[in-house]
């Protein structure tokens, strides 16, 4: 296939180093935000009198059909051609003829490529977003069932206060839902058209760049033509954003991992995302959610490859830039496959309350609400906790619960000390008299969950 730079060069290019060079093994994936991308230029083209309507008319007839005869199989996409930019106008050249070679005027792959990944990339926001929707209404549903459901609240992988199953699900339906606002944050600043920028100086041809840019979706067009075609801000933005994504993944199969586990048992994995052992029979392995937790670090390096990439870029475009759709196109669909197993994994997680409840219970997550007691009767804080703090070391020599210790013990410490004391230290009473806004009774998990559901519409 001829290349569209063929002109100055005379000489053929080495064959690994044309290999080198292609990015359609890549790019390919972006046809149709190029045949739509040329069909508005098309279109520009022909209301700024810069080519015949007639021509124009051509051009979207025979883009179109290039276009439906790939989507029907009756075209593919030639894996020899330099980029998906050369094999749409060169498809559409051998197809239209003359009209087809005047439809790159007053632009340059340059500003085209920009705008394909532009447009490409806002799809892919639409798709992760819908994906990360999934997962948050899901742990809203099964936060809602688990709402009442007592368990020990963590510090340092140390048992502290009780919470709830519900209550700790919706921490990360917030992540979530903050993973979802920077993405369509960053696809907003995104939304801008470079198409009409050309190779890096603009045109001497009287275009309308913002015809050409609302005909595609955008709020703008990018105001600076340098920055325009070197600009990938965006993509650096999303992959960000999507590392953030993979953060909590990454936080939530942890702790998927754990709950699964025989030391703690909260929950049974489905069978539908666990596997087996091949030589231990009694194994159920968490498999899903640790290939989550291993593929963060791609993601990470995604980001930081590109970020690598543009460091030391002069303006404006360079070859360098080629690499930054395979990273951020791999961000995107690490993430979206992620999210496709998380969300079902924890919508059929079967939930154990025994096993949390009695770890709730043998963890001394009531001291707090003991020293909280003791303030009540007047006590400093300080020596409120100095004093429980001997009293859980007391426990913990017999080997019983603050619940079980009896009252002699209670009183040899303080004549504060009465029988109300039992029903302060009780588990579930800690947990309800816990209604303090965000916090970890039912009531107060219900309202999170309504918040979040409101948020998502």
């Amino acid at each position: 296939m001829p290349k569209l730079w063929s002109g100055l060069a005379s000489g053929a290019i080495d064959e690994a180093a044309e290999d080198f060079n292609r990015s359609i093994r890549v790019d390919a994936r972006m046809v149709r935000e190029d045949i739509a991308g040329s069909v508005a230029h098309a279109k520009m083209l022909a209301a700024q009198s810069i080519i015949s309507p007639q021509d124009a008319e051509a051009i979207v007839a025979c883009l179109t059909g290039i276009l439906a005869d790939l989507d029907a199989g009756a075209l593919t996409v030639d894996p020899e051609a330099e980029d998906i930019h050369t094999f749409v106008e060169q498809t559409l050249t051998e197809r239209v003829g003359e009209p087809g070679k005047r439809l790159h005027t007053a632009r340059s792959r340059n500003d085209q490529v920009a705008l394909d990944t532009r447009m490409y990339l806002r799809g892919r926001v639409e798709t992760t977003g819908g994906l990360l929707k999934k997962l948050i209404l899901t742990l809203c549903d099964r936060a809602e069932e688990a709402k009442a459901m007592v368990m020990p609240g963590y510090t340092h992988l140390q048992r502290a206060q009780p919470v709830t199953m519900g209550h700790h699900l919706m921490a990360y339906a917030m992540m979530a839902l903050r993973d979802l606002g920077r993405l369509t944050d960053a696809s907003r600043r995104m939304n801008v058209s470079p198409i009409g920028c050309c190779a890096l100086a603009g045109t001497t041809y009287d275009t309308d760049r913002q015809m050409e840019a609302a005909l595609l979706g955008f709020d703008s067009v990018a105001e600076n033509s340098l920055d325009g075609v070197s600009d990938r801000d965006f993509c650096v933005e999303l992959a960000a954003a999507l590392s953030l994504v993979m953060t909590h993944l990454s936080r939530l199969s942890e702790e998927l991992i754990l709950w699964s586990s025989w030391e703690f048992k909260f929950v049974r994995l489905s069978d539908a995302y666990s596997t087996g052992s091949s030589i231990m029979p009694q194994k159920k392995n968490p498999d899903m959610a640790e290939l989550t937790r291993g593929k963060t670090g791609r993601v990470y390096g995604d980001l930081m490859a590109l970020l690598t990439v543009l460091k030391g870029l002069p303006l404006a475009y360079n070859k360098d830039m080629q690499e930054d759709k395979e990273l951020i196109f791999d961000a995107f669909d690490t993430v979206d496959a992620c999210l496709t197993v998380c969300a079902p994994m924890v919508g059929t997680m079967t939930f154990i309350p025994e096993n949390m409840r009695k770890a709730a219970a043998a963890g001394f997550i009531n001291a707090t609400d003991l020293a909280d007691w003791l303030v009540g009767r007047g006590m400093p804080f300080r020596t409120a906790y100095k004093l429980t703090g001997e009293l859980v070391a007391a426990c913990t020599q017999k080997g019983v619960t603050l619940e079980e210790l009896p009252l002699e013990a209670y009183r040899a410490k303080s004549d504060l000390f009465d029988e109300s004391l039992y029903e302060a230290i009780n588990i579930d009473n800690c947990l309800l008299r816990r209604t303090s806004y965000g916090g970890p009774a039912p009531e107060s998990v219900e309202r999170q969950i309504e918040y979040v559901r409101r948020q998502i519409g």
